[in-house]
């Protein structure tokens, strides 16, 4: 089934972007979805031999980074989502086509922010599927550091000469093993910066990649030391504390691309379901006939739909000039949260063969429980607009 037959959102989107988006979904259901079955990955997942293999096929049929045509600006954001929401019909499809996180992310803040310079070195490769990248945020929880609250960042970094001398300790570091580009983040007097960084560097220590729920990143999530890191001053991003106004360029289209990959994966998750129950019989009927199967399919085609016009409310606010904040907070609750009910749902109803590996389906449920905390929880993000609320309260009845 195509994912036209969801009947997306097609106005605003234009007839080169839309015959991109079916280029992209084509190669994800006919060249991706065969290598779900590919044993070059760890527990983390795909192996970096496997990646290269995907992307060279992506490169063959003029897709890599497909949502930066030419490698020159971007699709809009409604756009992207057309193209985002195809590449993620398959856990492997960001990584194959270069849409994943925290790559995505991170080309599109130094698209926006870099130097030409830095653009030339950094972002170029990294846009040519050559190069994967790392953004170093989070600090481990039992120090207290940075998570949901960055402005509890321990990480330092201090200015010696025409260098800073960055030390601190990261976790939950997505692709660190293996990236070749390094973002990270650090407190000076005056603020949070932002260094990009060449990897491997002997000062960046990988103490330990975590074992999660996900596996569908490639180099999983790191364990990370940073030992008198010295970075050139023509690397910080910015100027000297300026290094949040940075992530916040980053933070909402980051969010809403989540929002776009895993609806597609949901969507491929959905369609397995309703295959097998329009084809598995139990108590003298299909399954789909038993009206407690049936119901939660129609449920499922509810929350896809509202997860859908979700994400493209929020790209047309994204496109509207707006920083969308709050809009790309909503989303991310909804969409998460709407999607685990569908991941949900469809496991349950596959039963066996749901929490098998013999199928996407399972992988899909993990990777979406994970979702629904990475790129802020969703008890952060309500708590985050309900200040919103109590401060706009305030300053209605304050005037």
């Amino acid at each position: 089934m195509s994912y036209s037959a969801y009947s997306p959102e097609r106005s605003g989107i234009s007839d080169r972007a839309l015959a991109l988006a079916d280029q992209v979904e084509a190669f994800v259901r006919e060249t991706v979805v065969p290598y779900e079955k590919d044993s070059r990955r760890d527990d983390h997942g795909p192996l970096e031999e496997l990646v290269v293999e995907m992307r060279a096929k992506a490169k063959a049929a003029g897709l890599i980074t497909p949502h930066i045509p030419g490698g020159t600006g971007h699709l809009t954001q409604r756009e992207t989502a057309a193209v985002l929401i195809r590449s993620g019909l398959s856990p492997l499809g960001p990584v194959a086509l270069n849409t994943t996180a925290p790559d995505e992310g991170n080309m599109f803040l130094l698209g926006r922010v870099a130097s030409p310079e830095l653009k030339e070195r950094f972002l170029k490769p990294m846009v040519a599927g050559d190069a994967r990248s790392a953004f170093f945020m989070t600090e481990p929880a039992d120090e207290n550091g940075a998570g949901s609250d960055p402005s509890m960042m321990l990480t330092t970094c201090v200015q010696d000469g025409n260098h800073w001398v960055i030390n601190g300790r990261k976790t939950l570091i997505t692709g660190a093993n293996g990236a070749k580009v390094g973002i990270v983040m650090a407190k000076s007097e005056e603020g949070a910066c932002m260094f990009l960084v060449d990897l491997p560097n002997p000062a960046i220590k990988i103490e330990r990649v975590l074992d999660t729920i996900d596996s569908s990143m490639p180099g999983g999530h790191s364990v990370i030391h940073i030992d008198n890191l010295r970075v050139p001053a023509d690397q910080m991003l910015g100027q000297s504390g300026e290094g949040f106004k940075y992530a916040q360029v980053r933070l909402a289209p980051a969010r809403l691309s989540h929002c776009m990959r895993w609806l597609g994966g949901c969507i491929r998750a959905h369609e397995i379901a309703v295959d097998y129950a329009c084809r598995r019989k139990a108590f003298g009927k299909l399954l789909i006939e038993h009206e407690g199967v049936g119901f939660m399919l129609a449920e499922n085609l509810l929350d896809l739909k509202q997860a859908e016009l979700m994400t493209y409310w929020c790209a047309d606010i994204l496109d509207s000039g707006a920083d969308g904040g709050t809009e790309s907070s909503m989303a991310k609750v909804a969409v998460s949260e709407a999607l685990m009910r569908v991941a949900d749902r469809c496991v349950q109803v596959m039963g066996g063969q749901g929490v098998s590996r013999d199928t996407i389906v399972e992988t899909i449920f993990r990777e979406i429980r994970a979702f629904r905390i990475y790129d802020g929880p969703t008890e952060v993000h309500k708590w985050s607009l309900s200040r919103k609320l109590r401060r706009e309260y305030l300053k209605a009845h304050q005037a």
